[in-house]
């Protein structure tokens, strides 16, 4: 299968239609990973190791920390990026022998076991990264176009 047909299965998997809002993409990737998902701007992923966005794992929900972005399309980018990720389930096949492998500069205060997936990808080249960034502008292009409507996704992301 190559990635347009992995976006396309992923898109239709939603349920979601040709418009929706960011409150309904939130709805549906929670109700896919059966977690809550909480989303926060954390300046200082970006200072230093140039990341956009870290996604962590935990027991009861997942958690996607962004840099701080003028740009508030950029910010969503950061953001759908980690969805995407979650939608395409690439988060399902990491190992538990990476955790003893990643060094704890970066997050130091979060254990390694929930920094496995978020320090595991390195390479932005690669056939997830590339299918993570498709899905991610498909749900940009569906989100813009109810984006003129009254809803928070314009208070969350300008």
């Amino acid at each position: 299968m190559n990635i347009d047909q992995e976006v396309a299965i992923a898109l239709a998997g939603l349920h979601l239609g040709e418009h929706f809002t960011f409150e309904e993409l939130t709805g549906a990737v929670q109700r896919l990973r059966q977690r809550r998902i909480v989303v926060a701007e954390v300046p200082e992923i970006g200072e230093s190791s140039g990341l956009c966005a870290v996604l962590l794992f935990s027991d009861d929900r997942d958690v996607i920390l962004h840099a701080h972005s003028d740009s508030a399309l950029h910010t969503q980018q950061f953001v759908l990026h980690e969805f995407a990720h979650i939608i395409l389930g690439h988060c399902e096949n990491d190992s538990d022998a990476l955790a003893g492998n990643i060094p704890d500069t970066l997050l130091p205060d979060i254990p390694a076991e929930l920094r496995i997936r978020a320090l595991a990808r390195g390479d932005v080249s690669t056939e997830e990264e590339i299918a993570a960034e498709s899905l991610a502008d498909q749900l940009a292009a569906r989100i813009r176009g109810v984006a003129f409507a009254e809803t928070s996704y314009t208070e969350i992301f300008g």
